[in-house]
Protein backbone atom coordinates (compact mmCIF):
# COMPACT_ATOMS: atom_id res chain seq x y z
CA UNK A 1 0.00 0.00 0.00
CA UNK A 2 1.09 3.67 -0.98
CA UNK A 3 -0.32 6.82 1.26
CA UNK A 4 -0.53 9.57 -0.94
CA UNK A 5 -1.16 9.26 -5.49
CA UNK A 6 -1.04 13.07 -6.61
CA UNK A 7 -2.37 13.00 -10.39
CA UNK A 8 -1.45 15.91 -12.63
CA UNK A 9 0.24 19.13 -12.25
CA UNK A 10 4.23 19.37 -12.75
CA UNK A 11 6.19 21.55 -14.51
CA UNK A 12 8.67 24.43 -14.50
CA UNK A 13 8.95 27.70 -13.27
CA UNK A 14 11.15 30.51 -14.70
CA UNK A 15 11.48 32.88 -11.36
CA UNK A 16 12.29 36.51 -12.40
CA UNK A 17 13.05 38.63 -9.18
CA UNK A 18 11.95 42.50 -9.10
CA UNK A 19 11.72 45.27 -7.15
CA UNK A 20 7.78 45.66 -7.84
CA UNK A 21 5.20 43.44 -9.47
CA UNK A 22 4.22 46.26 -12.51
CA UNK A 23 6.34 46.67 -16.08
CA UNK A 24 7.83 49.97 -15.72
CA UNK A 25 7.33 52.31 -18.50
CA UNK A 26 10.61 51.61 -20.44
CA UNK A 27 11.85 48.62 -22.43
CA UNK A 28 14.70 47.22 -20.48
CA UNK A 29 15.36 46.49 -16.88
CA UNK A 30 17.98 44.75 -14.94
CA UNK A 31 17.23 42.42 -12.86
CA UNK A 32 19.08 39.42 -10.39
CA UNK A 33 20.10 36.14 -12.15
CA UNK A 34 16.50 34.84 -13.94
CA UNK A 35 16.52 30.93 -12.92
CA UNK A 36 14.51 27.46 -13.55
CA UNK A 37 12.85 26.02 -11.43
CA UNK A 38 10.86 22.02 -11.34
CA UNK A 39 7.99 23.68 -9.99
CA UNK A 40 4.26 23.61 -10.47
CA UNK A 41 1.57 22.74 -7.93
CA UNK A 42 1.18 18.95 -8.30
CA UNK A 43 4.84 18.44 -7.89
CA UNK A 44 4.83 20.39 -4.91
CA UNK A 45 2.18 18.23 -3.68
CA UNK A 46 4.21 14.93 -4.64
CA UNK A 47 7.70 16.23 -3.08
CA UNK A 48 6.40 17.57 -0.15
CA UNK A 49 4.13 14.48 1.21
CA UNK A 50 7.27 12.58 0.36
CA UNK A 51 9.44 14.88 2.13
CA UNK A 52 7.16 14.54 5.19
CA UNK A 53 7.47 10.75 5.00
CA UNK A 54 4.21 9.37 3.10
CA UNK A 55 4.71 6.98 0.51
CA UNK A 56 3.84 8.66 -2.53
CA UNK A 57 3.61 8.56 -6.55
CA UNK A 58 3.58 11.26 -8.99
CA UNK A 59 1.16 10.49 -12.33
CA UNK A 60 1.39 12.92 -14.80
CA UNK A 61 1.73 14.19 -18.52
CA UNK A 62 5.37 15.17 -18.95
CA UNK A 63 7.35 16.47 -22.45
CA UNK A 64 10.32 14.92 -23.66
CA UNK A 65 11.73 17.75 -24.12
CA UNK A 66 14.78 19.41 -21.53
CA UNK A 67 11.86 20.63 -19.19
CA UNK A 68 10.72 17.31 -18.68
CA UNK A 69 14.29 15.33 -18.83
CA UNK A 70 14.96 18.20 -15.38
CA UNK A 71 11.72 17.32 -13.80
CA UNK A 72 12.74 13.43 -14.13
CA UNK A 73 16.20 13.74 -13.05
CA UNK A 74 14.74 15.82 -9.64
CA UNK A 75 12.20 13.34 -9.26
CA UNK A 76 14.59 10.37 -9.46
CA UNK A 77 16.77 12.19 -7.07
CA UNK A 78 14.18 12.79 -4.49
CA UNK A 79 13.40 8.66 -4.70
CA UNK A 80 10.23 9.74 -5.92
CA UNK A 81 8.05 7.25 -7.07
CA UNK A 82 6.72 8.60 -9.92
CA UNK A 83 5.25 7.62 -13.24
CA UNK A 84 4.39 9.51 -16.74
CA UNK A 85 2.69 9.39 -20.17
CA UNK A 86 4.45 11.13 -22.92
CA UNK A 87 2.78 14.88 -23.18
CA UNK A 88 1.79 15.50 -26.83
CA UNK A 89 2.56 19.39 -26.63
CA UNK A 90 5.75 19.06 -24.29
CA UNK A 91 6.40 20.47 -20.38
CA UNK A 92 4.32 23.26 -18.89
CA UNK A 93 6.11 26.14 -18.21
CA UNK A 94 5.06 29.48 -15.95
CA UNK A 95 7.50 32.55 -15.80
CA UNK A 96 6.78 34.26 -11.85
CA UNK A 97 7.34 37.67 -11.01
CA UNK A 98 8.73 37.63 -7.45
CA UNK A 99 8.94 40.98 -6.04
CA UNK A 100 11.19 43.08 -2.86
CA UNK A 101 9.10 40.85 -0.17
CA UNK A 102 8.46 37.52 -2.02
CA UNK A 103 5.69 38.50 -3.40
CA UNK A 104 4.49 37.04 -7.35
CA UNK A 105 2.39 36.94 -9.85
CA UNK A 106 2.78 34.25 -12.30
CA UNK A 107 2.46 33.45 -16.22
CA UNK A 108 1.03 30.39 -16.36
CA UNK A 109 1.60 28.27 -19.78
CA UNK A 110 -0.87 25.36 -19.91
CA UNK A 111 -0.55 24.01 -23.19
CA UNK A 112 -2.06 20.98 -22.72
CA UNK A 113 -4.62 19.87 -25.83
CA UNK A 114 -7.99 20.79 -24.59
CA UNK A 115 -8.89 16.90 -25.46
CA UNK A 116 -5.95 15.47 -23.48
CA UNK A 117 -7.45 13.30 -20.72
CA UNK A 118 -5.20 11.24 -18.01
CA UNK A 119 -6.46 7.06 -19.18
CA UNK A 120 -8.16 5.20 -16.69
CA UNK A 121 -6.26 1.92 -17.63
CA UNK A 122 -3.56 4.22 -16.24
CA UNK A 123 -4.11 5.32 -12.83
CA UNK A 124 -6.81 3.30 -11.53
CA UNK A 125 -3.97 -0.02 -10.86
CA UNK A 126 -2.39 2.82 -8.77
CA UNK A 127 -5.54 4.00 -6.95
CA UNK A 128 -6.06 0.16 -5.75
CA UNK A 129 -3.46 0.48 -3.58
CA UNK A 130 -3.47 3.96 -2.00
CA UNK A 131 -5.42 5.38 0.95
CA UNK A 132 -5.48 8.75 -0.32
CA UNK A 133 -5.48 10.49 -4.06
CA UNK A 134 -4.67 14.02 -4.21
CA UNK A 135 -6.47 15.44 -7.89
CA UNK A 136 -4.53 18.33 -9.42
CA UNK A 137 -6.89 20.84 -11.10
CA UNK A 138 -5.64 20.14 -14.57
CA UNK A 139 -8.42 19.31 -16.85
CA UNK A 140 -6.95 15.96 -18.11
CA UNK A 141 -8.40 14.58 -14.78
CA UNK A 142 -11.58 16.01 -15.26
CA UNK A 143 -12.70 12.09 -16.46
CA UNK A 144 -10.77 10.82 -13.26
CA UNK A 145 -12.99 12.52 -11.00
CA UNK A 146 -16.17 10.72 -11.15
CA UNK A 147 -14.71 7.41 -10.85
CA UNK A 148 -12.67 7.57 -7.74
CA UNK A 149 -16.00 9.79 -6.50
CA UNK A 150 -17.94 6.14 -7.61
CA UNK A 151 -15.25 3.88 -5.63
CA UNK A 152 -15.63 6.12 -2.78
CA UNK A 153 -12.04 7.08 -2.83
CA UNK A 154 -10.89 9.60 -0.23
CA UNK A 155 -9.35 12.78 -2.15
CA UNK A 156 -8.09 16.49 -2.12
CA UNK A 157 -7.97 18.75 -4.70
CA UNK A 158 -6.74 22.69 -4.88
CA UNK A 159 -8.32 24.90 -6.77
CA UNK A 160 -5.80 27.85 -6.15
CA UNK A 161 -7.26 31.33 -7.30
CA UNK A 162 -10.58 30.18 -8.11
CA UNK A 163 -13.29 32.94 -8.04
CA UNK A 164 -16.04 30.61 -6.44
CA UNK A 165 -18.19 30.75 -9.79
CA UNK A 166 -16.39 30.15 -12.79
CA UNK A 167 -18.16 26.59 -14.29
CA UNK A 168 -14.89 24.86 -15.39
CA UNK A 169 -13.90 24.45 -11.78
CA UNK A 170 -16.88 22.75 -10.21
CA UNK A 171 -16.06 19.33 -10.67
CA UNK A 172 -13.02 19.66 -8.61
CA UNK A 173 -14.45 21.64 -6.29
CA UNK A 174 -18.09 19.79 -5.70
CA UNK A 175 -16.95 16.12 -5.84
CA UNK A 176 -13.75 15.81 -3.43
CA UNK A 177 -13.52 15.65 -0.12
CA UNK A 178 -10.90 17.99 0.81
CA UNK A 179 -10.73 21.43 -1.09
CA UNK A 180 -8.17 23.51 -0.74
CA UNK A 181 -7.94 26.85 -2.44
CA UNK A 182 -6.47 30.74 -1.84
CA UNK A 183 -8.67 33.63 -0.85
CA UNK A 184 -7.01 36.04 -3.13
CA UNK A 185 -10.05 36.46 -5.47
CA UNK A 186 -12.89 36.46 -2.76
CA UNK A 187 -11.28 38.41 0.08
CA UNK A 188 -14.53 39.81 0.80
CA UNK A 189 -16.46 36.75 0.70
CA UNK A 190 -14.41 34.17 2.54
CA UNK A 191 -17.18 32.50 4.42
CA UNK A 192 -19.56 32.36 1.54
CA UNK A 193 -17.46 31.03 -0.54
CA UNK A 194 -16.54 27.87 1.77
CA UNK A 195 -20.36 27.20 3.16
CA UNK A 196 -20.89 26.98 -1.02
CA UNK A 197 -18.88 24.47 -1.30
CA UNK A 198 -20.02 22.51 1.94
CA UNK A 199 -23.51 23.05 0.16
CA UNK A 200 -23.29 22.28 -2.79
CA UNK A 201 -20.67 19.43 -2.93
CA UNK A 202 -19.11 16.55 -1.12
CA UNK A 203 -16.09 17.97 0.77
CA UNK A 204 -15.53 17.22 4.92
CA UNK A 205 -13.69 20.16 4.82
CA UNK A 206 -12.71 23.38 2.72
CA UNK A 207 -9.33 25.33 3.77
CA UNK A 208 -8.97 28.78 1.85
CA UNK A 209 -5.13 30.12 2.35
CA UNK A 210 -5.00 33.75 2.98
CA UNK A 211 -1.16 34.51 2.88
CA UNK A 212 0.00 36.84 5.92
CA UNK A 213 -3.34 36.71 6.99
CA UNK A 214 -3.29 32.84 7.69
CA UNK A 215 -5.91 30.54 6.88
CA UNK A 216 -9.95 29.70 6.82
CA UNK A 217 -11.46 25.92 7.29
CA UNK A 218 -14.41 25.07 7.39
CA UNK A 219 -15.92 21.54 8.01
CA UNK A 220 -19.02 19.62 8.39
CA UNK A 221 -18.68 19.45 12.09
CA UNK A 222 -18.63 23.18 12.39
CA UNK A 223 -21.24 25.90 12.07
CA UNK A 224 -18.65 28.94 11.63
CA UNK A 225 -15.66 29.49 9.68
CA UNK A 226 -12.78 29.05 11.74
CA UNK A 227 -9.55 31.69 11.09
CA UNK A 228 -6.47 30.76 11.98
CA UNK A 229 -3.57 33.64 12.24
CA UNK A 230 -0.40 33.16 10.09
CA UNK A 231 3.14 32.09 11.62
CA UNK A 232 5.55 34.48 11.56
CA UNK A 233 8.49 32.82 9.23
CA UNK A 234 11.48 32.22 11.33
CA UNK A 235 13.74 33.63 8.60
CA UNK A 236 12.81 36.80 5.77
CA UNK A 237 10.72 35.81 3.74
CA UNK A 238 11.66 35.62 -0.14
CA UNK A 239 9.73 33.86 -2.07
CA UNK A 240 5.81 32.80 -1.84
CA UNK A 241 6.52 30.18 -4.58
CA UNK A 242 4.75 26.91 -3.48
CA UNK A 243 3.82 28.01 0.11
CA UNK A 244 0.39 27.11 -0.84
CA UNK A 245 1.20 23.37 -1.81
CA UNK A 246 3.39 23.29 1.42
CA UNK A 247 0.47 24.16 3.89
CA UNK A 248 -1.80 22.14 2.15
CA UNK A 249 0.63 18.91 2.68
CA UNK A 250 1.09 19.55 6.64
CA UNK A 251 -2.11 20.05 6.75
CA UNK A 252 -3.47 16.64 5.21
CA UNK A 253 -0.53 14.88 6.69
CA UNK A 254 -1.68 16.16 10.28
CA UNK A 255 -5.00 15.16 9.33
CA UNK A 256 -4.49 11.84 8.42
CA UNK A 257 -2.02 11.21 11.13
CA UNK A 258 -5.53 11.88 13.76
CA UNK A 259 -4.56 15.39 14.14
CA UNK A 260 -7.51 17.82 14.89
CA UNK A 261 -8.25 20.57 13.17
CA UNK A 262 -6.46 23.07 15.02
CA UNK A 263 -2.83 20.82 15.02
CA UNK A 264 -3.36 20.64 10.93
CA UNK A 265 -3.79 24.45 10.58
CA UNK A 266 -0.73 25.31 12.69
CA UNK A 267 1.06 22.50 10.86
CA UNK A 268 0.02 23.92 7.43
CA UNK A 269 1.14 27.55 8.98
CA UNK A 270 4.47 26.30 9.78
CA UNK A 271 4.69 24.38 6.85
CA UNK A 272 3.71 27.61 4.38
CA UNK A 273 6.32 29.96 6.14
CA UNK A 274 9.16 27.51 6.07
CA UNK A 275 8.24 27.71 1.98
CA UNK A 276 7.90 31.38 1.96
CA UNK A 277 12.12 32.04 3.36
CA UNK A 278 13.46 29.23 0.47
CA UNK A 279 14.18 30.52 -3.00
CA UNK A 280 12.67 28.81 -5.79
CA UNK A 281 9.44 27.13 -5.61
CA UNK A 282 10.25 23.25 -4.69
CA UNK A 283 13.36 23.18 -4.27
CA UNK A 284 13.61 22.84 -0.25
CA UNK A 285 10.46 21.06 1.97
CA UNK A 286 9.87 20.88 5.75
CA UNK A 287 10.50 17.27 7.14
CA UNK A 288 8.35 15.56 9.86
CA UNK A 289 10.90 16.14 12.00
CA UNK A 290 11.22 20.09 11.37
CA UNK A 291 7.70 20.28 11.61
CA UNK A 292 7.27 18.85 14.74
CA UNK A 293 9.68 20.84 16.11
CA UNK A 294 8.38 23.86 15.10
CA UNK A 295 4.81 22.86 16.20
CA UNK A 296 5.92 22.10 19.52
CA UNK A 297 7.80 25.43 20.12
CA UNK A 298 4.86 27.37 18.54
CA UNK A 299 2.39 25.32 20.94
CA UNK A 300 4.27 27.29 23.81
CA UNK A 301 1.68 30.18 25.39
CA UNK A 302 4.77 32.84 25.41
CA UNK A 303 4.62 32.37 21.41
CA UNK A 304 1.45 33.51 20.84
CA UNK A 305 1.25 37.10 19.97
CA UNK A 306 -0.97 39.91 18.44
CA UNK A 307 0.05 39.41 14.94
CA UNK A 308 -0.13 35.60 15.10
CA UNK A 309 2.09 32.40 16.40
CA UNK A 310 5.93 33.40 16.60
CA UNK A 311 8.25 31.21 15.47
CA UNK A 312 11.53 30.38 17.11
Amino acid sequence: MRDVLVIGGSGMDTIVRVERLEVPDRDLLHVEPIRDYVAHSGTGYALGFHALGLRTTFLDFLGEDAQGQVIRARFRGAGLDFDTLPAPSGTPRSVNLVDAEGRRFSFYDGRHPADLLMPLAFVLPHVERVRHVHVSRSHFNRELIPELERRGVRTSTDLHAWDGEDPATHPWAFHTDYVFLSAASFRDRVPEVLRMILSKGRARLVVATDGDRGCHVLSRESEQVRHYPAVTPPDPVVDSNGAGDAFATAFLHTLMGGGDLDASALAGLVAGAFACTRHGTHERHITAAELATAVAGIRSPSRRGPGGWRWS
